[in-house]
């Protein structure tokens, strides 16, 4: 990504003179899958995706490279930062709160945030809940004129008077001594007695004589978090792919309690464990391993000697540890995928030590002793198992071939299964003979009870069942495979036709919420908390509710937050956990959502439920006609609205706030003036001049000159602003230009270097197919709106374009697996009609 900023700047701005320049220099490099841009208010973030087979460090320093030869960027903008985005995932949080105010709940978050960092192990803390910290010395107009200062003045006097410089050396015969003058000064009151200038009667006026010195909060970042309706900070900590997540909570949730125990003044309180999601995960399928394994062993025992049936299931745990041994060598780690994947391999295992000890088992009954038994049981099914292994292997081996965070995710469970798999080669080969010619079972002849009572019932099925239907089947060849093509038409006709609904992102239970609000911009922060705190108020009702129904409450905490913006805000709420609680996360969504009823004004109101994988459904309008945009734009939001799948039906094309456009009058420009020159000092009096910035521990803090509130907070107050010329001559800035006001925007996106407006939606029931929303909004609500606007383009963005990277990536990858799949059955058989046989099975294995 490359990040820019530019303080006080309009999104069009960043746009024009920034983003733009950008995305121009970087259509030459080689590696770029696409490019997405964002310009807002103030700053602009170009977001570079880069392809799979290229290097990813490569193509960074060759981005890097193409931004630094641009030289025309606008003049006070901070220099561009390029960066790769770090692979990190939630850990933990918790929220500090008590009786102290927002600074000293700051200073105890900073100490928190440098006691984890000592922690072995812990690398990433992040605070959050208060705004940025900033020095502001403000102004009023009248005394600006009194004593003929200017806004450039005063920032150049604390610039040349705030400072820590050295003078050089005194280097004496016997020592040095370093000349230095220490006059810099980090808090507002320490700034009071900097020297503005002198009068010609001798008289020094000094910052406090005409200006107000403060530390304060930032104005225009007025973030804060609630947890519980409790003021409070909040602490994250993140991990790498490298941490134990584990490892890292345990660590935390220690120094919680000592910090809780020894702390009276304020509390610690666990918002959200990410190890917790995980750790229900993995127990609730280690438990349903063990429940499958002890079938496994029954089962077998009910169709092998309990003695074989031992040996094959002992096979597992020793394929599982090869595996473990293998994977070390790659970094492999023990999470939810790859536990999915020792599961998934469990059957194959089975299968396979299955025919193998049966091969020796009948080996040994036609008289042979045990350890010849063992090797030519073993000989006459190894190359059969092991042709079934590598196939196996063979066709894991696609998953590596996907694409995006799909690909990333199967491509784990793979791993697992391939290299269990491959030791399982050693195990079958080696290991479980062994195990079989020394076990009891080939010194019993007669069969137990319970293998007589399952041998009576196999002859029964075989005989009665099975062998009829067989009969009729040679028999009847040409009907035989007639009815299984029709059925294998009907299945896929009932794919096509909806009747089997297709997802690639099937809905999965979470154990947390969100609600965001967005009202329209400018809307003052008081405003924007009255109505997050009756979507809170909401929550806790329907908490209520849910309690008297169901007999216990099911959000278990309710963290509020407002910012970064003025008119932003959210609700992040924590669930009991889903094997605990009756209802699905998205019953509990929709319930809050009738109980808040609608949020008059706002532009956004989303109760979302997270997906990696980006909205069920993102249709982006690409093109440069703005106004082909909004207006497609505004029919395809209102035919989706009417969808009753779909909820939170939302665009990213929001209003931004009123803006007044200024234009001189033809006496500015007989006075010599410039838009520049009059711009430069409204934005001075208005918006500020950084006069410096002061390292103050871990925060940077910037130090503001401009007029005190009162003196710009109503448009009368900038008609009536005095306008200097180079001479010292002072006009009104209404005798100069005229004013007119308009709406502006936001944000401003681009993808592939064209205007970019989203629209999004959820889906009602996450268990819904988005697969046939999505097919629906390309086939019957589209093509007309397309027609119509011929400059439009349309994407299919979020989980839309996450499944057709996967499976364009598959298209690529399964016929060369399926070619390598086809020549390992063909070795094993000798046989091309055999071959094609098993291939053709294949298919009906959809049926």
């Amino acid at each position: 990504s490359v990040q820019v900023v530019y303080p006080g700047s309009s999104p069009q701005e960043i746009e024009e003179g920034i983003v733009a320049k950008i995305e121009d220099n970087l259509k030459g490099v080689t590696g770029i899958d696409r490019i997405s841009s964002v310009s807002r208010e103030n700053a602009g973030t170009v977001t570079v995706e880069v392809e799979s087979s290229y290097d990813t460090d490569k193509v960074l320093q060759d981005v890097k490279n193409s931004v630094d030869r641009i030289s025309s960027f606008p003049s006070g903008m901070e220099p561009p930062v390029v960066y790769k985005r770090e692979n990190l995932s939630f850990a933990i949080s918790f929220a500090l709160s008590g009786n102290v105010n927002l600074k000293n709940l700051k200073a105890f978050a900073r100490t928190c945030e440098n006691d984890l960092l000592a922690i072995d192990g812990i690398s990433k803390v992040t605070l959050s809940g208060f705004p940025d910290e900033e020095i502001e010395i403000s102004f009023r107009e009248a005394d600006l004129r009194a004593y003929k200062i200017t806004f450039d003045q005063a920032s150049a006097a604390v610039r040349k008077a705030n400072l820590e410089i050295t003078g050089g050396k005194v280097k004496g015969a016997k020592e040095e001594l370093l000349i230095r003058a220490r006059a810099k000064r980090y808090y507002g009151k320490d700034l009071e007695n900097i020297v503005l200038k002198s009068t010609p009667n001798g008289k020094i006026v000094r910052l406090s004589d005409v200006a107000t010195i403060s530390d304060q909060w930032a104005d225009d970042n007025p973030s804060r978090s609630y947890l519980n309706q409790k003021p409070s900070v909040v602490v994250t900590v993140q991990n790498t792919i490298n941490e134990d997540i584990f490892d890292i909570t345990e660590k935390v949730q220690a120094y919680i309690k000592d910090y809780n125990e020894s702390n009276k003044v304020v509390k610690a309180t666990v918002i959200r464990d990410g190890s917790d999601y995980l750790r229900q995960r993995i127990n609730l399928l280690m438990n349903n391993g063990m429940v499958g394994a002890i079938l496994v062993v029954i089962f077998l025992a009910l169709f092998l000697h309990y003695r074989l049936a031992f040996w094959v299931a002992i096979s597992i745990p020793i394929c599982f540890m090869g595996m473990f041994i293998l994977g070390s060598f790659f970094g492999m780690s023990i999470n939810v995928i790859s536990l999915f994947g020792m599961i998934l391999v469990i059957g194959i295992l089975v299968d396979d030590g299955i025919v193998i000890a049966e091969s020796i088992y009948q080996e040994y009954e036609k008289g042979k002793n045990p350890t010849e038994a063992a090797i030519e049981g073993t000989m006459k099914v190894l190359p059969a198992v092991f042709s079934a292994i590598l196939t196996t292997v063979v066709a894991f081996s696609l998953f590596y071939f996907i694409e995006g965070r799909i690909g990333d995710i199967f491509s784990n469970m793979a791993f697992v299964v391939i290299c269990t798999l491959i030791f399982s080669l050693v195990e079958g080969a080696l290991i479980l003979p062994a195990h079989v010619s020394h076990s009891k079972a080939l010194k019993s002849k007669e069969p137990t009870k319970v293998e007589q009572l399952t041998s009576r019932l196999m002859n029964w099925l075989r005989s009665t069942l099975y062998a009829p239907v067989l009969r009729f089947s040679l028999k009847n060849k040409f009907f035989t495979v007639v009815i299984f093509i029709a059925m294998f038409l009907i299945t896929m006709g009932a794919f096509k036709g909806g009747i089997i609904r297709t997802t690639f992102f099937p809905f999965v239970e979470r154990d947390n919420l969100s609600v965001s609000l967005v009202m329209p911009a400018g809307t003052r922060e008081t405003i924007t908390e009255k109505w997050i705190k009756h979507i809170e108020q909401a929550v806790y009702e329907v908490n209520k509710d849910l309690e008297k129904k169901h007999g216990m409450k099911m959000i278990t905490k309710v963290e509020r937050n407002v910012g970064p913006s003025t008119y932003e805000a959210n609700l992040q709420l924590a669930l009991v956990g889903g094997e605990k609680r009756p209802l699905a996360s998205f019953q509990i969504s929709n319930a809050i959502r009738k109980k808040a009823g609608p949020i008059p004004m706002a532009e956004k109101v989303a109760y979302n439920i997270s997906s990696p994988f980006g909205r069920a459904i993102s249709v982006s309008l690409l093109g440069f006609n703005k106004d082909e945009l909004d207006a497609a734009k505004e029919e395809l939001k209102t035919e989706m609205s009417k969808m009753k799948v779909l909820k939170d039906v939302v665009d990213s094309d929001q209003q931004g706030l009123r803006e007044i456009n200024i234009e001189l009058k033809d006496k500015a420009r007989q006075l010599g003036f410039q838009v520049q020159d009059i711009l430069n000092q409204v934005r001075q009096g208005f918006f500020g001049s950084e006069a410096q910035r002061l390292q103050r521990g871990a925060d940077e803090v910037k130090v503001w000159v401009r007029y005190e509130e009162k003196d710009r907070s109503t448009f009368t107050n900038l008609e009536n602003m005095r306008i200097r010329t180079v001479t010292g001559q002072e006009f009104y800035l209404k005798d100069l230009a005229t004013f007119s006001v308009k709406r502006g925007v936001i944000a401003i996106n681009h993808l592939d270097n064209k205007r970019e407006i989203k629209v999004e939606g959820d889906l009602a029931n996450p268990n819904s197919s988005a697969v046939e929303v999505i097919r629906k909004v390309r086939n019957d609500i589209l093509p007309s709106i397309l027609a119509k606007y011929k400059s439009v383009q349309v994407s299919y963005e979020g989980q839309s374009r996450s499944s057709a990277k996967t499976a364009s990536s598959l298209q690529k990858a399964i016929w060369p697996i399926l070619a390598l799949m086809v020549a390992l059955i063909m070795l094993t058989f000798r046989s091309v009609s055999q071959t094609l046989a098993v291939v053709l099975l294949i298919p009906f294995g959809f049926v």
